[in-house]
């Protein structure tokens, strides 16, 4: 089985199902990889930030799928909870701040480049 990295881009602050939903396929997707015994990492990135201050939550609908997988998380785009004011709580929370793609203006994100040269395949919810 090939690595895959597992790439949450949903806003929880939209209030929608359909973000929530997105979020809980990539969780469920990571377990079953997991499950599986694939090698599978979990990136948070864009809007998809904010979701590190929910998810540790207990009551959660997410939390308990978290406590599964969480030590699949690699961390949070550095770069990106800057733009959508979640670095303090993924901070707060333990998770990495991500930032090995020195993208100009930004304080870096996770390296798109470095996953495909591993031959890692990338699904985004």
């Amino acid at each position: 089985m090939k690595k895959t990295a597992i790439v949450i881009l949903s806003d929880p602050q939209n209030g929608g199902e359909e973000a929530l939903g997105r979020a809980f396929n990539g969780f469920a997707a990571a377990y079953d990889i997991k499950q599986s015994g694939g090698e599978v990492s979990i990136f948070f990135q864009g809007t998809g930030t904010r979701w590190v201050s929910h998810i540790t939550k207990e009551d959660h609908p997410l939390h308990g799928l978290y406590e599964i997988i969480k030590e699949n998380i690699v961390g949070v785009s550095c770069g990106c909870a800057d733009v959508f004011g979640s670095a303090d709580g993924a901070i707060a929370n333990g998770f990495e701040l991500i930032k090995d793609n020195p993208v100009p203006g930004t304080s870096g994100l996770p390296s798109a480049g470095k996953l495909l040269e591993s031959d890692t395949v990338v699904l985004t919810f």
